[in-house]
């Protein structure tokens, strides 16, 4: 008996702490610095509460009539038979609530993947396991490698706040520019993931994907491959830059000055060294 009455309350003490556990960071996802992943998450947070509007008082009701009318206490089950009205409303309602949350759910995947009026475009081709970007209207392109010490991998250094996720080259964008993002793959499947900007888009061999991001504040945002892509899969991190206009417009003249004066405007050309090889794995 008393271990029945102890997993019932741990039970409710959990449904009932659900509303507070979303702000622990970790926990929920981040709000975001681009317009999609600020609909994301808003569109998120609805569902939550809706759920938890439903399954609070629904598991409270099913929590206090097992604990009020258990067989230990001589509770006699009624005998009763269908109510066609009963049954109309729980069938009405759920799927009123799944239409309420279909339409903001559509608009959102819908402006996910409307790439019109962008004002720069970026080619972004997953490697094993490196990524490379192309910047198709500057004629800019390099590989970004992980640059994390080789002794912090294999144990031997103290692991610092950016362990895993730090790169040579970093993407640079200008902040409150819409930047149109194509996405691809030379071998495997990858997934160029940045929580902070809304976007996870799969990099499939032989097809291209079109994603967006347009970043409101300047700083410096981190992801990862989001698609087990082999066994170094954890070493294809992503950098990005947001910074200003004219720090951009530096940022591309220098790049370009690498460019031989003989090669044609379009002419795409790395501005990096071969990729370095890649860390061994921890043994």
């Amino acid at each position: 008996m008393y271990h029945r009455v102890s997993r019932l309350l741990l039970l409710l003490s959990a449904s009932l702490t659900a509303a507070s556990v979303y702000a622990t960071p970790g926990i929920n996802m981040p709000y975001g610095v681009t317009p999609i992943s600020q609909q994301i998450y808003n569109l998120h947070m609805a569902a939550f509460w809706i759920c938890c509007a439903i399954g609070v008082p629904t598991f409270g009701v099913l929590f206090y009539s097992l604990f009020k009318f258990r067989r230990s206490k001589g509770a006699v089950a009624a005998h009763f038979h269908e109510h066609i009205g009963i049954e109309i409303m729980w069938t009405v309602i759920p799927t009123l609530i799944l239409v309420a949350l279909a339409i903001p759910a559509t608009i959102v995947l819908k402006n996910m993947h409307d790439t019109d009026e962008s004002q720069l475009t970026i080619k972004i081709t997953g490697f094993q396991w490196r990524w490379r970007y192309e910047y198709l209207d500057q004629g800019i392109a390099f590989f970004s490698n992980l640059s994390t010490p080789q002794a912090q991998i294999n144990g031997l250094a103290p692991k610092d706040k950016w362990f895993l996720l730090e790169v040579d080259n970093p993407v640079v964008v200008p902040v409150n520019t819409k930047v149109r993002l194509l996405v691809t793959s030379d071998d495997v499947i990858h997934d160029w993931w940045v929580p902070e900007l809304g976007v996870k888009q799969d990099a499939i061999p032989g097809f291209i994907n079109e994603n967006w991001v347009k970043i409101t504040t300047p700083g410096v945002y981190r992801g990862q491959c989001g698609e087990l892509c082999g066994v170094n899969h954890a070493f294809m991190p992503i950098v990005v830059e947001a910074v200003s206009q004219a720090d951009f417009n530096k940022w591309v003249v220098a790049h370009q000055k690498v460019i031989p004066a003989a090669t044609t405007q379009n002419t795409i050309i790395d501005t990096t060294q071969a990729p370095a090889a890649l860390p061994a794995t921890a043994s």
